[in-house]
């Protein structure tokens, strides 16, 4: 059997193991906690399970639902409500990292905020953070605009409070000239640290697009923040500055890691031998080690040529083995 079978069978396997609740049992062991870090899961990486259908519209058909009737768009054949209960069923992995365009008219709502609370603390997994988008630039040229994106915020600062995450990972999205963008992100960041501080909650950016995938551009932004809880998510598949421009991912993630309060290991493919296609997963962890980091490292598959679970199975298997030569 080769590799690409084997993971398919194991994947299958998982899924009988979920299906089979009644029994209790996980369908893979817990992470190893041997290494050096922790496993998350990010809920991007199952993203056609909870979107299904809706996940092939455009991105402006996708926005529009999103902004004006956000419980349309989930179409999968799983409930986002349960994603606790399928990290751990599904990829014995015991801590997640919510998104919240799966939650968006749900922040508000005491009772399902109780019901999703309620099945990680019942399943025994850690809510690490949330990842917040299309709530407007905390860059924003126009102050007021500005302020509004800062304040729309708010919301997933509480919810995450309520969950026990530690984190909510944000965009420095912004408009004008290097300096002009950096001045106003920090501008942006700044208020919504502040806001969150009192609540114990960490702002993070991740590199995510733009000149936030510049690894110079968001130190010295982060570094003109100045506040303890604001910090990075060095996300190692993300230095795309623009279609024409890249930015070195080891000396990014390098630069980042300086500030990081989580990381994100992307994966999108990989060789035969189970290694990543286009990074050395075994160099960015020793940038991670190297640089002190404990923590979560969250699982983020966005690939193609493998099923969803496939991807995290893959990523999870390659986590622990650059983990164990490390440790």
């Amino acid at each position: 059997m080769d590799r690409k079978s084997f993971i398919k069978t194991t994947a299958l396997t998982a899924l009988g193991g979920f299906t089979a609740l009644k029994s209790g049992a996980s369908a893979f062991t817990p992470s190893n906690r041997d290494l050096f870090f922790d496993i998350s899961l990010a809920q991007w990486s199952l993203n056609r399970s909870y979107f299904g259908a809706s996940r092939d519209l455009s991105w402006q058909e996708f926005g529009n639902l999103l902004q004006n009737s956000p419980a349309d768009l989930i179409q999968g054949d799983m409930d986002p409500l349960y994603f606790a209960r399928h990290s751990r069923e599904l990829f014995g992995i015991n801590a997640i990292e919510y998104v919240n365009t799966f939650y968006f008219d749900k922040a508000n709502d005491q009772s399902y905020m109780n019901e999703l609370k309620n099945v990680a603390d019942n399943e025994g997994v850690r809510s690490v953070l949330i990842m917040c988008d299309a709530e407007g630039a905390l860059g924003d040229p126009d102050e007021a605009a500005r302020q509004q994106a800062v304040e729309n915020h708010y919301k997933w600062i509480e919810m995450a409070k309520f969950l026990g995450c530690h984190s909510i990972r944000v965009n420095a999205q912004s408009q004008g000239s290097y300096e002009e963008q950096s001045d106003r992100a920090a501008d942006g960041l700044r208020r919504l640290s502040e806001y969150a501080a009192p609540e114990n909650i960490n702002i993070i950016v991740e590199n995510h697009g733009g000149l936030s995938s510049n690894g110079d551009w968001l130190t010295t932004t982060i570094e003109k923040v100045n506040l303890p809880n604001c910090g990075t998510l060095p996300d190692f598949g993300n230095f795309n500055i623009s279609p024409n421009e890249t930015y070195d991912r080891y000396k990014g993630t390098r630069q980042l890691m300086k500030y990081a309060k989580g990381v994100s290991a992307k994966t999108n493919d990989f060789k035969e031998n189970g290694d990543e296609e286009n990074m050395d997963y075994l160099r960015l962890m020793r940038i991670v080690k190297d640089a002190g980091y404990t923590g979560y490292v969250g699982i983020e598959y966005e690939g193609e040529n493998y099923s969803e679970r496939e991807g995290i199975i893959l990523t999870k298997e390659l986590l622990e083995k650059v983990g164990n030569e490390l440790s």
